[in-house]
């Protein structure tokens, strides 16, 4: 058997364990043996190519190799789980920005033939690769709410502006494929494509984010398969269709929780209107009340549904939560967990950050599945929600959140909401639910609010 051989029987090993860790991790109980098996997938095609014939120099290699490492093993270490989607969004640009240089080196190097499906390839991973690179580049200031972004940039003819910068990417491809040996077609499809990724990107906020990210995960999938016509490389192809279709599937199933079109999400985001309500009316009957006043609440419960949000993963307060649950769990009491589709700022957000904690998974109940509970809740506990439980969503038409399916938290007999301030959520607009008649406030951190229940309930 010849080298050739055995470099594409390794590559074959590498997709199946590449499909074995997908299938490993749509469970939470397999889900780190599948992740394992999937890094196992990415060593052995690692491996497979530095084995290929035409790689005959390894010092930028084994360079490469040691400044990825330390850079990974830093970013592994100091990244704390609050930043994980920022994190996520870093590496799916990053796996956009390697496909557009890797496609671009190729077409230096051999020129394809026009009109072939190389050169379809190579302005495929130019054009999906800088829209994914640059939108994730916004994606990442947006989570991490930098103040020059967070708000989108509002300018007149948004949507002929993109279709504008579509249609010049497009064209700008045809002539690529046509002259494979312009590389200045190939650039300023870089260049268009990257503006575009920006334009896409900038107006969509609030709770569309997870969507946007899982969205962004597939891009980099599909400019890495198309990466990988353009190599000739199977092992490359396989695994960018299995994260491209994967970030698909997942994006469809995200909007078919918020009851939205990915169309809708990605060109119909909706802006506060000159009518929606001003902070300082919604407030006006927000109550608010001390550790002791909520730890009675739960002497007379006989259940209570915990709604986690990105508050809980700011404050690291997953663990106080579990000692609570326990606590609570221990006197008879029934705790549930409500996690929205789009709760936190990644797709699983709250699911990962309560596994992190040994929150036994049976616990932890979807939007579909709890709703119809909270009627029957004594005590429903809001730990750093916001625009998942806001009643805007139904009633406000011109709501940034509007149409999106919330946890009708609002139907439990009391409704307890620990955060740090009134401030707004990530859609930066009020919620009604916090001056509701069967809600009470209770101001501070969520692990300190959490310590401090943990402690009344003890007295």
């Amino acid at each position: 058997m010849d080298k050739a051989s055995v470099i594409e029987l390794l590559y074959l090993l590498a997709s199946v364990c590449f499909i074995m860790g997908i299938r490993g991790l749509t469970h939470p109980r397999t889900a780190v043996r599948g992740n394992a098996i999937g890094a196992l997938g990415m060593l052995i095609a690692v491996v497979a190519t530095l084995l290929h014939q035409d790689v005959i120099e390894f010092t930028w290699i084994i360079v490469g190799l040691v400044v990825g490492s330390l850079i990974g093993a830093v970013l592994a270490v100091r990244v704390r789980m609050t930043a994980m989607p920022q994190m996520v969004a870093l590496l799916n640009g990053f796996g956009g920005a390697a496909s557009v240089l890797v496609a671009g080196a190729e077409l230096l190097r051999e020129p394809p033939p026009p009109l072939g499906d190389v050169a379809v390839a190579t302005y495929a991973s130019a054009v999906i690769g800088s829209v994914t690179f640059w939108g994730s580049l916004l994606a990442f200031a947006k989570l991490e709410e930098y103040k020059a972004f967070r708000k989108p940039i509002r300018y007149p003819y948004l949507q002929p502006i993109n279709a504008l910068l579509g249609l010049g990417a497009l064209a700008l491809t045809v002539w690529g494929v046509m002259e494979p040996n312009s590389i200045a077609a190939y650039w300023l499809v870089v260049l268009i494509a990257s503006v575009l990724g920006v334009t896409l990107v900038n107006p969509i906020g609030g709770a569309d984010m997870p969507v946007v990210i899982a969205l962004l995960n597939s891009y980099s999938g599909l400019a890495a398969a198309a990466t990988g016509f353009v190599l000739g490389n199977s092992v490359l192809i396989i695994s960018g269709s299995l994260v491209g279709a994967s970030g698909i599937i997942l994006t469809n199933i995200m909007c078919k929780a918020m009851n939205r079109s990915m169309t809708n999400v990605l060109f119909g985001v909706l802006q506060p209107g000159e009518d929606a309500p001003k902070q300082d009316e919604v407030y006006k009957t927000v109550k608010s009340a001390s550790a002791e006043e909520v730890a009675m609440l739960f002497d007379s419960a006989s259940r209570v549904v915990i709604v986690p949000g990105y508050g809980m993963a700011v404050a690291q307060a997953q663990h106080a939560v579990r000692d609570m649950y326990h606590l609570l769990e221990s006197r008879g009491i029934e705790v549930l967990f409500a996690i929205h589709p789009v709760a936190g700022r990644m797709p699983g957000h709250m699911n990962v950050l309560l596994a992190e904690a040994e929150i036994p998974y049976d616990k932890l109940k979807e939007m579909d599945e709890i709703n119809p509970v909270f009627a029957e809740t004594d005590v429903a506990v809001v730990l750093g929600a916001n625009d998942v439980i806001n009643p805007l969503a139904k009633t406000d038409p011109q709501s940034p959140i509007a149409g999106m399916p919330i946890l009708e938290v609002g139907k439990a007999r009391t409704v307890v909401v620990i955060k740090r301030s009134l401030s707004p959520g990530f859609a930066q607009i009020p919620n009604p639910l916090f001056a509701a008649e069967n809600t009470l406030m209770f101001f501070a951190d969520g692990k300190k609010a959490v310590l401090d229940l943990i402690a009344a309930l003890k007295e």
